[in-house]
């Protein structure tokens, strides 16, 4: 509580803050492939309303008036195969956030593709960060349960994401096994899942990878990631102060 308010505090204080009216846009790309089914859809789809509407992420959405977050949500599966579910929303206050959220748990689920386009979708998350060229910091998110098979690789595409927007962040959010006493082989396979979203995936600065243990734990890593990114978009924002007595 202590730093929380420490970081309030400070980062209204910081004249970088004056002429930003948002201070971060976050992009959330949703994996919708043919390994996800319809109950693994709602659970996540759910999860990310549940975690929009945990009592922490909201204070970290909306705890500074006038610098506001800008949120897009999409959803990705096949090489041209993706769509927004929710255009950018300016989350200004409370009654925004909460129709946000009515959104997302009426999402119905589209017909989509069974290929896992990981590449394509990190490069359209990255142009409709690009929309917003006026907001603090860009961050982009992507969920997903498996590896890239079809269009261009990650891995050929980070150097070019990292020039446009300027300065974007890209975190992963790896879905696993459902069961965490799973078998060996089931806990190796998010183990490198997870080491190869570091690899291809993770772009910027303070980038990481958050892990869900299957789409059933899908609202609490969102909700742990969200945090981890709305903290740390006020901490980097602090000045530190130029020593004069040298």
């Amino acid at each position: 509580m202590i730093r929380a308010a420490l970081a309030f505090c400070l980062t209204l204080c910081t004249p970088q803050w004056a002429d930003a009216a948002c201070r971060q846009a976050l992009a959330l790309g949703l994996d919708v492939s043919g390994s996800v089914d319809a109950r693994e859809y709602r659970l996540q789809l759910g999860g990310l309303a549940n975690a929009l509407n945990d009592p922490r992420v909201r204070q970290a959405l909306l705890t500074l008036p006038g610098h506001t977050i800008d949120l897009l949500v999409y959803e990705w599966s096949g090489l041209e195969d993706q769509a927004v579910i929710l255009p950018w929303t300016t989350l200004s206050d409370a009654e925004v956030l909460d129709d946000t959220i009515a959104r997302l748990h009426s999402t119905q689920r589209r017909q989509t593709s069974p290929g896992t386009a990981l590449g394509a979708a990190m490069q359209l998350g990255a142009e409709y960060l690009a929309e917003r060229p006026d907001c603090q910091k860009h961050t982009l998110d992507i969920s997903g349960d498996g590896i890239s098979n079809f269009g261009p690789r990650p891995r050929d595409l980070r150097v070019g994401l990292a020039a446009d927007p300027p300065g974007l962040t890209i975190n992963g959010l790896v879905i696993g096994v459902d069961d965490p006493a799973a078998d060996d082989s089931q806990q190796a396979a998010i183990g490198t899942l997870a080491a190869y979203y570091r690899a291809e995936v993770m772009l910027g600065p303070n980038a990481f990878v958050q892990t869900a243990l299957g789409f059933e734990d899908y609202g609490r890593a969102m909700a742990e990631k969200l945090l981890r990114e709305l903290d740390g978009t006020a901490f980097s924002q602090l000045v530190h102060p130029t020593r004069t007595d040298q």
